[in-house]
């Protein structure tokens, strides 16, 4: 570090102290060969003195300066060619004269340094204000990756940028790849430090949006990076909120644009659905009233017949789940009774032709709540769905209702692989599928998302219930009871 800032010194001076070295040497070979004395000689070292100041630093203005002293003393004061001084007024001379340079020369070097960084404040602000207008020429996607960048290479005349985006988790750079770089933003982002890297000439900014880290961003070689680096962190911080805005109006605009194709495509395949099985019921309770038919092709019609009530069930229902994913739940609610409830539903399932057999346990009597019916038969059904698909075959299903304090609870239990425990909140997400079941078992990932949140709409909540059964998967459904809810309502009137 020593070594490197001598070399640093020597290189900015040493050519400005050659020059005045120069100078003074001339100044003292002319001024010995016209036999100046020393009032006439002190102003010219004087002016010499100023003259260098003005193109060099102060180091080198200094030396130059201190060089001028011991020529004026060596040559022109009495005893000459000596540097000692007989005479106080002499000494006096020789430091008011060494004191006089050295201030003109530090005035000098201030002023010239105030008026170098008014420039480079000057250059520095026209190439921000150059920036800016090309980065608001870029579409608002791209002023966050490489396009971005190019611009910081551009206008600044840097080696390389980089721009870690918090929210995706992507990195772009521009210029030299290095690894270590990529780490120190990361350690940067992470612990909301910025870093300056002297050696290496890399400095590192966090983005900082209403007090949170929201990304970072590295130069390399950027010049003067104390006074550059936050003006232009600010610049890319604004942007890239520009382009996260735009990101979010996008996802919202085609989220609603989605939600009308949506709802066009539901209403068409209601309709395209339900118009063909109405005409097969007719037909098929048409066969039943035409004519005299022998017993299987009665079994045959009412076969067709059940099955197509069957299928119609099944389409209401998708298309009622369908619905119900993005809307917002509203039950009709009715004092409801959950055995009779879940005895329909065991009896439609058990019905169906399969390998699963269904078993109904329910502990008391008059389970009753405030529901909407078809809604929670739809929760429920998912359940059931939910139970067939992940069972093994031949398997039974469990369904069990009681009473839990306020609640009436109501368990669904099938044999099968346990859930991991870092998936036991995600599977009520929308969309989610473990990761196990997605390599063989189809499936929309809506299931459990609709069934909670009927579940909730209603004042209770669907849960993983992981400790009631070993070797078993059980989800239990909780609604309050019909009695608390009067109770509640009174209470509120």
């Amino acid at each position: 570090m020593w070594r490197t800032k001598c070399r640093e010194l020597l290189r900015r001076s040493g050519k400005p102290t050659l020059l005045g070295s120069i100078a003074v040497a001339a100044l003292t070979f002319v001024s010995n060969k016209l036999h100046f004395d020393l009032p006439v000689v002190g102003p010219l070292y004087l002016l010499a003195v100023v003259i260098q100041s003005l193109s060099g630093d102060y180091p080198s203005a200094a030396t130059v300066s201190t060089l001028a002293v011991g020529s004026l003393d060596y040559f022109f004061v009495e005893p000459r060619f000596s540097l000692r001084v007989t005479h106080p007024l002499d000494i006096l001379a020789l430091v008011s004269f060494l004191i006089t340079a050295l201030v003109i020369t530090k005035l000098v070097a201030r002023v010239r340094r105030e008026a170098r960084l008014a420039q480079l404040q000057t250059d520095r602000i026209d190439h921000l204000y150059d920036l800016a207008q090309q980065a608001l020429a870029l579409e608002p996607e791209s002023a966050a990756g490489e396009r971005f960048l190019d611009l910081f290479i551009g206008v600044f005349g840097i080696r390389a940028a980089w721009i870690f985006d918090g929210d995706t988790g992507q990195l772009h750079s521009v210029g030299a790849a290095r690894s270590e770089v990529w780490d120190k933003m990361r350690q940067a982002f992470i612990n909301g430090h910025d870093v300056d890297d002297l050696a290496s000439e890399v400095c590192i900014r966090c983005f900082r949006v209403a007090g949170r880290v929201t990304g970072a961003m590295g130069f390399e070689g950027l010049h003067d990076p104390e006074l550059t680096a936050g003006p232009l962190i600010s610049l890319a911080a604004a942007l890239q909120e520009r382009t996260r805005a735009f990101r979010r109006a996008s996802e919202a605009a085609g989220a609603t644009q989605a939600e009308v194709y949506r709802t066009a495509i539901l209403d068409a395949l209601a309709h395209e659905f339900k118009t063909p099985l109405s005409t097969i019921l007719a037909a098929a309770g048409g066969l039943s009233e035409a004519g005299p038919l022998n017993r299987e092709q009665k079994e045959l019609a009412g076969t067709v017949e059940s099955e197509a009530i069957r299928l119609g069930n099944l389409t209401s229902r998708m298309l009622r789940i369908a619905r119900l994913d993005r809307g917002e739940v509203k039950p009709r609610l009715e004092l409801a009774d959950v055995n009779s409830l879940l005895g329909e539903l065991v009896y439609q399932y058990s019905s169906v032709p399969g390998d699963r057999r269904f078993s109904l346990a329910t502990r008391g009597k008059d389970l009753e709540v405030l529901a909407d019916p078809e809604l929670f038969r739809l929760a429920v059904a998912q359940l059931l769905d939910n139970a067939c698909k992940y069972s093994p075959p031949g398997s039974s299903i469990e369904i069990e209702a009681e009473r839990n304090g306020e609640m009436v609870a109501v368990r669904v239990s099938n044999s099968g692989t346990s859930i991991p425990t870092k998936e036991e909140k995600r599977i009520f997400e929308r969309f989610y599928r473990g990761e196990d079941v997605r390599r063989y078992t189809a499936g929309s990932g809506l299931g459990l998302y609709v069934a909670r949140k009927i579940a909730l709409a209603h004042g209770g909540d669907l849960e993983l219930d992981a400790g009631k059964r070993k070797n078993a998967i059980t989800f239990r459904l909780t609604i309050p009871q019909a009695k608390v809810e009067i109770e509640n309502a009174a209470a509120i009137m």
